[in-house]
Parts: structure tokens; C-alpha cells; sequence
């Protein structure tokens, strides 16, 4: 499983000209699920993303996580952090999971953030989205659940 997080003061996905999901300050999770994942790798982001700390503290230093803050995510699904573009030039998406499993194991990524008290927002599974978003710092973060970089 692989995410890029957004340390955000504001984001929003737009489908079909409608916010399908929208938060304040916090974390945007584009979410990739690769072929052979499965809940352990679910848990080990649940853990890493809610508690990874990339918020200011009063010197402003990063040592505040998501739970310290009180942010909320803005998970996005987004298969095409699994394309491999090592050989040609168009990307191969054969290392991300099929559509149901993925959807799947998503959907538990968004189910155990909120057993911890972190409200979620969504983007729409498969759909042509617009993300929009204001970030802070800006902070980006890649994290593999496979601890690949």
C-alpha cells in the first residue's frame, strides 16, 4: 500500500460538479493499493499516517502527529501511485490491486481511521475527480507499507 500525504489547511474532491468530500486542516491521503496487500498493510498505514508527525508545535518544529491536532483526512483512492514507468514510457499499472480488492482494503483504511476519532472525507472510488487543495508548509510525504523508499 502506498500514500502521498499532504499536510493541508483546506481540501476538496469535486465529481460530476459535486464536493464529495471536503476538510479543514489536516491530511490529504492519495491512497494506492498493490496487488497482495492486505489488512496488516491497512493497520501499519492507519498507524503511520495518523500518528506521523509533520504538524508544528509551538517552535515550530514538526512534532505534532494527526491525533495531536485534532486533524481530519481527506482520503483520495488513486491507483496510479502504482504505475511503474522504469521501461518505456507509458506507465504499467500491473502491481495495483484489482478494482474489488482495492476498493476493499480502502474502504478498511477509512474504517480504522475513524475507530480512532479521526474524521474522514472521500473522493468517489473509480471516479473522474477534481482535488482541490491549499497546502501547508508545503509538507508531502511518501509512505509504503512495504517500506520500499
Amino acid at each position: 500500500m502506498r500514500a502521498v500525504v499532504q499536510r493541508i489547511n483546506h481540501g476538496k474532491v469535486v465529481v460530476n460538479d459535486e464536493i464529495t468530500g471536503a476538510i479543514d486542516r489536516g491530511l490529504l491521503v492519495y491512497l494506492g493499493v498493490q496487488e497482495g496487500d492486505t489488512l496488516q498493510d491497512v493497520k501499519y498505514m492507519v498507524d503511520k499516517l495518523t500518528n506521523l508527525r509533520i504538524f508544528e508545535d509551538q517552535e515550530e518544529k514538526m512534532n505534532l502527529s494527526l491525533m495531536d491536532v485534532g486533524g481530519k483526512i481527506l482520503a483520495v483512492s488513486q491507483f496510479t501511485l502504482l504505475g511503474d514507468c522504469r521501461k518505456g514510457r507509458r506507465p504499467n499499472f500491473t502491481e495495483a490491486a484489482k478494482p474489488d480488492i482495492a476498493d476493499s482494503l480502502y474502504k478498511e483504511f477509512i474504517k480504522g481511521c475513524q475507530e480512532l476519532g479521526v474524521e474522514v472525507a472521500t473522493g468517489v472510488f473509480q471516479a473522474h475527480m477534481y482535488v482541490h487543495s491549499i497546502n501547508d508548509g508545503p509538507v508531502t510525504i511518501m509512505v509504503d507499507s512495504k517500506k520500499c523508499f
